[in-house]
């Protein structure tokens, strides 16, 4: 199973480089599915993978002007500062069993996979259901401040509690109502991972024991996969990407659904 967690990180940094996006959604089943890793301390190592992944992206598409910084930095105003603040003084003190139900358990590492995957599926029926209209050709010319922030603590709080740097919610974001291109908005969104899923990484040191040598070696696996990414980017219409992106979504968040209230035992 390890072998398939090693070439499954590659496609994290494809995902990564390709549609600015799905990192994490990768990262996180890969940490507990193949590398059994707690999904809690998983939230914390896909935050320092996808973060450090998402800026060497960022870096490469800053040189193409394919990254709007002033939109970055808005947008992360609001996002750092809740992930950090959710990271830091909330998740440590989240005990594992939650509650009951008759029977069934509710546990916090259960309910983090079941929050994560319903995001990833109302996210997705967002970029497939305007996939057709919605591709940035006209972007707008004024940010809508407040609107900007609002998005960034939403896109903060699904980080800072469920590891994930955002991109699933990012992109139909600066698709959608930012009114940024796809390939605008793929870089950009990159930028914002790293900085969230960095900063919350940070909040994380000190409440978990970090294996920083396999942790590490995953990081450059899945840098390697974003190089990949960047340049199959260059190739296929951002149109496309959008809609692909859709799915791949919905696929991960039916599995992720299946597997957990099906065969977690």
């Amino acid at each position: 199973m390890e072998i398939a967690g090693y070439i499954s990180s590659l496609f994290i940094g494809i995902s990564l480089g390709l549609i600015g996006g799905g990192g994490s959604i990768l990262t996180v089943p890969v940490l507990v599915y193949l590398f059994h890793i707690n999904p809690v301390l998983s939230t914390s190592y896909s935050l320092f993978i996808v973060g450090t992944t998402s800026l060497a992206g960022a870096i490469n598409n800053y040189r193409k002007n394919l990254v709007k910084v002033k939109v970055a930095l808005l947008f992360g105003l609001a996002s750092i500062t809740t992930v950090f603040i959710t990271r830091k003084l909330i998740i440590p003190f989240v005990p594992e069993r939650l509650f009951s139900v008759g029977s069934f358990t509710i546990t916090h590492s259960f309910l983090t996979m079941v929050l994560f995957a319903m995001l990833m599926l109302a996210a997705a029926n967002a970029m497939i259901k305007n996939g057709r209209n919605t591709t940035g050709t006209k972007p707008k010319t004024k940010l809508n401040l407040i609107k900007l922030l609002g998005y960034g603590v939403a896109v903060g709080l699904a980080t800072g509690f469920l590891g994930a740097g955002g991109g699933f919610l990012l992109i139909p974001t600066l698709v959608l109502f930012v009114g940024l291109p796809m390939k605008e908005a793929i870089g950009t969104s990159l930028l914002i991972i790293a900085l969230n899923s960095l900063i919350g990484f940070t909040g994380d040191l000190g409440h978990f024991s970090i294996d920083w040598k396999f942790l590490s070696l995953i990081t450059l696996i899945a840098i390697t996969g974003i190089i990949i990414g960047g340049l199959i980017n260059k190739k296929v219409k951002g149109e496309k990407l959008k809609k692909g992106f859709g799915w791949f979504v919905m696929v991960m968040a039916i599995f992720i659904l299946i597997r957990e209230l099906f065969f977690n035992n």
